[in-house]
């Protein structure tokens, strides 16, 4: 029996799964092509700019999600594990 927290988990999952569907639609960048006048040049800079951000942000949530789905395997406490006794302060 493994032992797992499964808000974490799921959480983790649909990260994965959300980083991994925006991977799939950006797919390939933009490219350029001989003969670009200035303003097609400069069209291109950003959209390759646009598309190196939203690489970054997809491998960030799987990251993220993935360091979730491991930290969910040990983020439940056991039964009969020790229990949290409050004292009460002298008087």
């Amino acid at each position: 029996m493994v032992l797992i927290d499964k808000k974490i988990f799921g959480g983790g999952v649909a990260m994965i799964i959300v980083g991994v569907m925006i991977g799939v639609s950006i797919g390939e960048g933009p490219t350029g092509y001989a003969g670009m006048t200035d303003e097609e040049i400069i069209d291109l800079m950003v959209a390759e700019d646009e598309n190196q951000a939203l690489q970054l942000l997809y491998g960030l949530l799987i990251g993220v999600g993935f360091l979730l789905v491991l930290i969910s395997f040990g983020a439940r406490r056991r039964k009969g594990s020790a229990k949290r006794t409050e004292k009460k302060p002298a008087e």
